[in-house]
């Protein structure tokens, strides 16, 4: 099978050749300005590439994640020219769902085929992204497959908290630590204060072999600055990446876990700040809506490079 009509491909590369890489465009979501958000690689044509290309590729970019976008599934429902499957490799593993790099995706097939409509067959579920423009710029809304949440064995948070080096008395007790589903799963720590999440210095090694125990993404560490704004921080070991400038998938999963434990409103509009701590500032934008368990996260792309 091809890829949709309209989309740009490269060559029709032979499945794990070096040779015939396709073109790997570069975005940083979540910022208007190259010099902030998170970067992510995106193939828009992957058609012919096996696993151990994909990930070759993503290793030789270096970025947290790289988005790959082949044909859409035999018998999925489908929009004619804007449905994909889409998956994620970081520089280490793949992953089931990445939110900035869908981002990253869904503007760049913008630019070529117009804002509207896109859907994309994830190894999480599918994901609908509607992108239009706003203020001059391209920016997407993803709709994260249906959250769920639960608990966190105390041993496994004590782990993390040494992992981390943080006391457990820096943990907001109003954030009660769960792990967040919305197509990856995260560990949600509340921190107390501000300066608690600035100061981020953790045992690498340590993080990623709890977290490969409980088969989690990115730890998701929050800080609540109002009723509705937070800062988000996002160590990413098991991607081979210490941290992750701004983590759209983290974002969906807090806003359910926010909804979950009557944090917010069932209807909610979230602004989430992340990267400024690695002087690459983001923002991402969580709405919930009422009666729709699923969670929306909102925000621009830029090409890089």
């Amino acid at each position: 099978m091809t890829i949709n009509d309209g989309l740009a491909a490269s060559s029709s590369p032979t499945a794990g050749t070096a040779a015939a890489s396709p073109e790997v465009l570069r975005y940083t979501a979540f910022s208007a300005d190259p010099a902030g958000g998170n970067p992510a690689g995106v193939v828009l044509d992957a058609t012919g590439l096996d696993d151990a290309a994909l990930l070759g590729i993503a290793a030789e970019v270096g970025f947290s994640e790289t988005a790959f976008l082949t044909a859409p599934p035999e018998g999925a429902a489908t929009i004619p020219g804007r449905t994909y499957t889409l998956r994620f490799f970081s520089p280490l593993a793949e992953v089931s769902f990445c939110g900035h790099a869908t981002v990253a995706t869904a503007v760049a097939l913008a630019e070529r085929h117009g804002p509207g409509e896109f859907v994309f067959a994830t190894p999480a579920g599918t994901v609908p992204v509607s992108v239009d423009e706003h203020d001059g710029a391209l920016r997407a809304t993803l709709t994260s497959v249906e959250p769920h949440t639960e608990e966190a064995a105390p041993e496994d948070v004590a782990e993390a908290l040494a992992a981390l080096g943080w006391p457990a008395a820096d943990l907001d007790p109003g954030f009660p630590p769960r792990i967040a589903y919305a197509g990856a799963r995260h560990l949600v720590l509340g921190a107390a204060t501000r300066e608690r999440l600035a100061d981020l210095d953790y045992d690498f090694d340590r993080l990623a072999g709890l977290m490969r125990k409980l088969d989690l993404t990115t730890v998701q560490l929050v800080w609540r600055e109002s009723a509705s704004v937070f800062h988000v921080r996002d160590p990413f070991p098991v991607g081979g990446v210490v941290e992750d400038p701004a983590t759209g998938a983290a974002a969906a999963a807090l806003g359910a876990y926010l909804r979950e434990r009557g944090l917010v409103g069932t209807d909610a509009t979230l602004t989430l700040h992340q990267g400024h701590d690695l002087g690459r500032p983001g923002l991402l934008e969580v709405t919930l809506r009422a009666g729709d368990p699923r969670v929306r996260v909102t925000g621009t792309a830029t090409r890089i490079g």
